[in-house]
């Protein structure tokens, strides 16, 4: 059973996707918040798989919420969504920075909102290759200035080109074809980088690769 927890400042908005994941019988709703405070706190009583959270909140915006989950040792393996109006905005950005696993738009259709919970709750790819690719976007408008992320060296020469291949908007499949081995063994790569540079998920290990240079943005 996948544990949600919702937090809106909006109770329509939340009772819409209540209803939508408790009429799937391998989702329950454990709890709702109405601010970002509220939401950290009921998520390190309730420790659910997965927190879907709006960015623009009341007490606590979402980004900060984000933070505070992600680097809650306790809440390890709990998967922050985040929840936007507005697409990949600056807003959406900073909450994948704060360590978000992904991002869902509200008006997306109800059978994508239930994937993207189930892609969410396993921990897998959660950042489609379209999305990754609007995250290069940004970087190509707005390059970022920080130094080598902690653990680059101690990638070997198969784990950096697969990071490389990631943070290029490929899916694991694609990273197979171009590295010539099973997608199995592309996810292996991809998650031992992970790892090494302490990354909670692609969104990250997009991030993490070009702020330490590894990949440019106008790189081939």
């Amino acid at each position: 059973m996948i544990r949600v927890l919702l937090v809106d400042d909006q109770p329509l908005i939340r009772s819409g996707f209540r209803a939508l994941l408790c009429a799937e019988d391998d989702m329950t709703v454990v709890a709702e918040a109405g601010d970002g405070a509220e939401g950290v706190a009921l998520a390190r009583l309730h420790r659910p798989d997965v927190v879907l959270l709006d960015i623009r909140m009341p007490v606590v915006d979402g980004i900060e919420a984000t933070r505070r989950i992600a680097t809650d040792p306790d809440l390890d393996g709990v998967h922050v969504v985040v929840l936007t109006n507005y697409g990949l905005d600056e807003y959406v950005f900073d909450a994948l920075r704060a360590g978000a696993a992904g991002f869902l738009v509200k008006d997306i259709l109800p059978e994508d909102f239930l994937h993207g919970v189930r892609v969410a709750a396993r921990g897998d790819a959660l950042l489609a290759p379209s999305i990754t690719r609007k995250l290069i976007d940004r970087y190509v408008t707005q390059p970022p200035h920080a130094g080598p992320a902690a653990g680059l060296t101690e990638l070997t020469a198969r784990e950096r080109e697969a990071v490389t291949l990631v943070a290029r908007g490929l899916s694991n499949d694609e990273i197979a074809g171009r590295m010539v081995i099973s997608p199995v063994t592309a996810k292996t790569h991809v998650n031992r980088a992970m790892t090494k540079l302490h990354a909670r998920d692609r969104a990250q290990l997009v991030i993490l690769a070009y702020e330490s240079g590894l990949v440019t943005p106008h790189s081939s």
